[in-house]
């Protein structure tokens, strides 16, 4: 009988598969965009609205167009799609911004102007039902975390660098070339995509998945509460963030809107670096703290509209940042974790009511603005946030579990 070896060599442990960067990176770079096309007017709605002769408000409904476009294309393409290849799917979609940017930069119209927001929000309802299922799948499943914090640094990039880094280049070449560099650049990452994107593997399944019914996924425990809170959590964000220069001129910061979309931005880059090292093990805290510090940013801005001190904005600014900046990928991870084998439609629908946060937000934004005064913008989110922290306390067992396991995509 063989004797077993007494020194035998220990076997080495297998290493980690390495994140597939470069794919992340351009999937980043297509969050950029979007965020750029969708954020942009709120950094340069006073020269937008002077040069199409509309009033601010309705300037700001550039904003809602492209929500609106987002959720009547995000659940829709995702079901009529589902049994086509992603990564020709992506490459469409970030086309489309370059052709709609193109647009709006050349536009003579407001109606014009608004039809191609809403024509660059369809593809964004696209892109975004794509880009989370899309990092999940290259991964292995415990780097699903941190894959999609690398696929959405890039939102938060244009957040934090690009809004007001667009703020302050349109100040001096104008809104209108601005959105011609941002049609260029969507125009170069397709070219970047189409070299280094991998098509996730699993389409076996996918049209299996594309055809499970909407109201089943809702009805899969902790969906729904997911979908709740995004929608609460992004129209209160929204109140804020379109009207952020009415929210400083009372204050005389009017001339200082750049500077604080650049404070909001740079804590959102901080949130979002936090969000991926931390997500994989305290979703659930990440998400409570989220609504928390934009609570108190709320507060700390109502504080310096009543007592017309400019100060407390800045404070402010940090903490929404901080806020906000990693939401996205905690919500979607949420949501994923949740529907499980559905993914995909329960990420068309996380899009769907992102952008109703958006639209409502700006058409609920504008409302108080002309009728009750940008004082009332802040309480306003606060009541929304107050919403949103209940339904995440209250969805321990299956949307904001206090034990954060990974679900299959």
């Amino acid at each position: 009988m063989p004797t077993p070896e007494l020194h035998a060599p220990a076997r080495p442990v297998a290493a980690a598969p390495r994140l597939p960067w470069p794919a992340l990176l351009a999937m980043s770079a297509g969050g950029f965009v979007t965020i750029m096309t969708e954020a942009l007017p709120a950094g340069v709605l006073p020269a937008m609205s002077a040069d199409l002769g509309v009033r601010q408000s309705a300037a700001g409904q550039s904003v809602t167009l492209y929500a609106v476009g987002s959720i009547a294309a995000a659940v829709p393409l995702t079901a009529v799609t589902g049994r086509l290849p992603r990564k020709p799917l992506l490459l469409v979609a970030v086309g489309g911004f370059a052709a709609a940017n193109a647009v709006t930069a050349v536009s003579p119209s407001y109606p014009l102007t608004m039809a191609a927001r809403f024509a660059a929000g369809l593809v964004a309802g696209l892109l975004w039902a794509l880009l989370a299922g899309y990092a999940r799948g290259i991964v292995a499943p415990e780097q699903r975390g941190r894959a999609m914090a690398v696929a959405m640094t890039g939102s938060t990039v244009a957040l934090s660098v690009g809004v007001p880094a667009g703020t302050v280049l349109a100040g001096l070449v104008g809104w209108r070339a601005t959105f011609g560099l941002m049609s260029a650049i969507a125009l170069a990452l397709t070219g970047w995509m189409l070299f280094v994107l991998p098509e996730p593997p699993g389409r076996a399944d996918r049209t299996d998945r594309a055809r499970t019914p909407v109201r089943r996924v809702l009805r899969t425990p902790g969906v729904a509460a997911v979908l709740a809170v995004t929608a609460t959590f992004v129209l209160a964000h929204n109140i804020l963030y379109t009207y952020v220069a009415a929210l400083l001129a009372p204050l005389g910061l009017d001339g200082r809107t750049d500077t604080v979309l650049l404070v909001i931005g740079l804590s959102s880059l901080a949130s979002i670096l936090g969000t991926g090292a931390l997500i994989d093990r305290y979703l659930r805290p990440l998400t409570i703290a989220a609504s928390v510090l934009l609570a108190v940013a709320a507060l700390l801005l109502a504080a310096a509209l009543l007592g017309s001190a400019g100060w407390p904005v800045y404070a402010a600014a940090a903490l929404w940042g901080l806020g906000f900046g990693g939401a996205a990928t905690l919500l979607q991870t949420a949501v994923a974790d949740a529907a499980g084998p559905a993914g995909d439609i329960a990420q068309s629908l996380l899009v769907t009511c992102w952008n109703l946060g958006i639209a409502v937000g700006g058409l609920a934004g504008g409302l108080l603005l002309d009728h009750a005064g940008p004082t009332a913008l802040p309480w306003s989110a606060l009541v929304l946030l107050a919403a949103a922290l209940a339904v995440t306390l209250g969805g321990r067992r299956h949307a904001f579990p206090a034990r954060h396991e990974h679900s299959s995509v």
